[in-house]
């Protein structure tokens, strides 16, 4: 049946005309002069004025005699840009295959398979990879050896075939290949169909292929291992993936980061947990960096089971270690940790990632901010803040002025103010809140003077509506320096 259906495809409905004769509607003389050795191509076209149109198109554009190099250029500059001819690139490959003094070479034989599998035609792909390449192939395998080209162009309709499920196709192009071929085919084409048929839930297919791998004496690389080890704990076979890591060493085939991660994640998946940051560690010891997605599964799948403790050392040693990989955001871990009475230890893994020189980002920051602030660790959070905003970190406003607020509640308001004025300066500009936050805590705290610059800050920024609201701060302030400690400090919170 698929020979069937590519013999229908390898001969459309064409209708050769007899060879026209010049006319006054052709080109001039030097196009009409052009003769071709073969009835030029025409469709079944609906209207005799587009079938003319196309003759003289290709009579225009494409002299005789017809070379690789004119056809190339004809189909990739001329036809291609023609919005009502550039779907007939395939059935002018087809026609000029009929002409007897013609050969197709390796290069238009690479531009139609590239340009038919991008466009998705994959039964005319077929017709090619399948017939046309394997019965009439390029002039370089005249000789003793296999045009160079072949297995690129038959590895690219592969990977064409796998991308979109068609895996019988994939094979048939393989089988083909490797017939074409000297020698045998590379590893990164059993790959591409390795793959393909992983993708696709047919692990049994990729372990045969794998194995015929073997038999041809083909070494396996690293891509190999892990496109199956990663089958193979998809398909709950972890047992089977860690024997396949052990007979990718045997092979002294290194693993890499993706070998180890993935083992790491079927670890945990088994819960063995222990023992996927065993795996971590050795990771390490061979010399293989760590990633940010290695940091990710260790950190997300320990505290998923409650282990957020256990994480955060980890995390600390790593930093120790200087093995902690650029970019890592540690905000997952920072919420789990403060959102379980942590914050302590949050802080801890901050401040020990800031040492090394892996400075959080602002998620994590403002995180941490807020766990230690609902934790009352208000010190704690003032000093964070202002190492923050002197590496040009910032907070948002509303965590901002919350900060705040709890400092001046604790008698902390001039350190506050200062963290206002240093944010201010860092582009964190105060609102009319952080204002009112920082007046009412001066007030509290009778400190009259500081809290009257303020008010005039306020004035000259048209914070204060009107002459009533700043007379009743400045009263304020007044009455609690001259009456401090009569009560009248809880009047005004």
């Amino acid at each position: 049946m698929r020979a069937s259906m590519r013999k229908m495809i390898a001969a459309p409905k064409l209708k050769p005309l007899q060879q026209i004769t010049p006319a006054t509607s052709l080109p001039p003389t030097p196009f009409r002069e052009a003769t071709f050795p073969t009835p030029l191509p025409t469709l079944s076209l609906t209207s005799s004025t587009t079938q003319s149109q196309l003759l003289t198109f290709l009579k225009f554009h494409l002299k005789s005699p017809i070379t690789p190099e004119s056809l190339l250029h004809f189909l990739k500059n001329k036809l291609h840009y023609h919005p009502k001819f550039t779907h007939l690139d395939f059935h002018i490959f087809q026609w000029a295959s009929t002409i007897d003094s013609y050969r197709h070479d390796h290069h238009t034989y690479e531009w139609i398979v590239r340009t038919l599998a991008v466009s998705d035609r994959f039964d005319a792909l077929g017709v090619v990879v399948l017939d046309i390449i394997p019965s009439k192939p390029c002039p370089c395998s005249d000789g003793i050896f296999c045009c160079p080209r072949i297995e690129p162009i038959f590895r690219f309709a592969i990977n064409s075939y796998c991308r979109v499920g068609r895996l019988d196709d994939a094979s048939l192009a393989f089988d083909t290949m490797r017939k074409l071929i000297d020698g045998r085919p590379s590893v990164a084409v059993y790959n591409i169909l390795i793959h393909g048929f992983v993708k696709n839930g047919q692990h049994d297919k990729a372990m045969r292929l794998y194995d015929q791998l073997i038999l041809d004496r083909v070494k396996p690389d690293v891509f190999t291992f892990n496109i199956l080890i990663s089958s193979y704990c998809k398909s709950k076979h972890f047992g089977s993936a860690l024997e396949l890591f052990k007979e990718m060493r045997a092979k002294s085939c290194e693993p890499n980061v993706v070998s180890f991660n993935t083992l790491i994640k079927g670890f945990f998946r088994e819960r063995n947990f222990e023992e996927g940051v065993a795996m971590a560690y050795e990771m390490i010891e061979l010399g293989c960096q760590i990633s940010t997605v290695t940091c990710e599964i260790l950190v997300d799948g320990l505290c998923k089971e409650g282990k957020k403790l256990r994480a955060s050392e980890l995390l600390i040693d790593f930093s120790r270690k200087g093995v902690l990989p650029d970019g890592f955001d540690c905000s997952d871990l920072v919420e789990h940790l403060c959102s379980g009475s942590n914050a302590g230890r949050a802080l801890e893994v901050m401040e020990e990632m800031w040492k090394t020189g892996k400075i959080p980002g602002v998620i994590a920051c403002s995180t941490l901010v807020e766990g230690l602030r609902t934790s009352g660790y208000i010190e704690d959070a003032l000093k964070f803040v202002d190492k923050m905003l002197k590496e040009g970190i910032l907070l948002d406003s509303v965590t901002f002025n919350c900060l705040l607020q709890d400092a001046t509640r604790v008698g902390r308001t001039i350190e506050a103010d200062r963290l206002r004025y240093l944010a201010s300066s860092k582009g964190l500009d105060a609102d009319v809140v952080t204002y009112n936050i920082l007046v009412a805590g001066y007030t509290r705290e009778g400190k009259a003077k500081e809290g009257e610059h303020l008010i005039q800050e306020m004035l000259d920024k048209d914070y204060i509506p009107d002459i009533a609201s700043y007379n009743r701060l400045v009263d304020r302030l007044h009455n609690i320096r001259n009456f401090a400690g009569s009560g009248i400090e809880k009047a005004v919170e």
